[in-house]
């Protein structure tokens, strides 16, 4: 959940990182009586998302700037649309332009590409989902973004379930057979009943062994498109059948009619490209007073 701590300290970090001691720029050649109302408008068409950042980065540095007609998260728009209005005092509106832009293309590229991975998937049962592959400090606004394009997450972080992967098991010496199964059940002993356990797989002799202790989700790792549909035989809704390795989007139709319930995406993170978005004004009332600038502190 994208929560108002989330994005005030989000934006508090931008705001430092880009403007420590200010604007000079805004400071020192805008008046302070100018105002101006401008348009945040789409170069090209995506899927919006990023909403809460823009009116949080706008308000942190001047809370007489005022944002309206903002779309809704998830809608889909198309290019030369007005997403928001934005209007108020000039040097507000431009110092916080460039991280309400940045927050809102990044997200919308994320939720662009998101829903066109939805998109390809269709009539089936699968979902998808993201991945723990995120911007390190970002990741709930680009889990945020997936949901937005009609996504689900994935696990937030290693603290929310166990997910065993191949390098676990090879650490335990249980890779297969019933060593694998023994370990998996004295795991769940450990864990208690209230956690999940999600265990990856490479290879479809591991399956049984892995169902015998009673997991709630397997993970097809890197499985050819047969292997997949034995997999899914296999498992017979004993547990959660996610796939997951190199999902394209030309792949992921036929992943998809597989049968498995899960496609985990990591490149809806990692990969997605940010929208092309801009400011654009519309009315300027300028100022004439330059005199009470203050001085900027370095």
């Amino acid at each position: 959940m994208l929560t108002k701590q989330i994005v005030s300290e989000a934006v508090s970090r931008a705001l430092a990182e880009d403007a420590p001691w200010g604007d000079l720029t805004a400071t020192l050649a805008i008046p302070s009586a100018s105002r101006i109302d401008t348009r945040i408008v789409a170069r090209e068409p995506g899927v919006f998302a990023g909403g809460p950042l823009i009116v949080e980065s706008f308000g942190q540095v001047d809370p007489d700037v005022e944002v309206a007609g903002l779309l809704e998260e998830g809608t889909p728009f198309a290019a030369g649309d007005a997403l928001a209005r934005v209007s108020g005092p000039a040097r507000g509106v431009l110092t916080a332009e460039r991280i309400a832009l940045n927050f809102a293309q990044r997200l919308s590229g994320i939720a662009s590409l998101t829903a066109r991975y939805v998109a390809e998937t269709s009539g089936t049962r699968a979902r998808i989902a993201d991945t723990r592959k995120t911007t390190p400090g970002l990741r709930a606004l680009e889990k945020h973004a997936v949901r937005a394009g009609g996504g689900s997450n994935h696990r937030f972080g290693l603290s929310d379930a166990i997910m065993v992967k191949d390098n676990h098991l090879v650490a335990l010496g249980a890779t297969g057979g019933d060593a694998l199964t023994e370990a998996l059940r004295r795991l769940r002993e450990r864990a208690g009943h209230a956690v999940s356990i999600i265990v990856e797989v490479d290879r479809l002799e591991q399956l049984e062994y892995v169902l015998a202790a009673r997991v709630d989700g397997v993970l097809l790792d890197n499985f050819s498109l047969a292997d997949l549909e034995a997999g899914v035989g296999i498992v017979d809704d004993r547990a959660v059948c996610e796939a997951s390795g190199g999902v394209s989007l030309d792949a992921v139709g036929a992943i998809a009619r597989t049968g498995v319930d899960v496609i985990s995406v990591g490149r809806l993170t990692h990969g997605a490209p940010s929208l092309d978005l801009g400011l654009d004004a519309v009315e300027v009332e300028t100022g004439s007073d330059l005199a009470g600038a203050p001085a900027v502190e370095r």
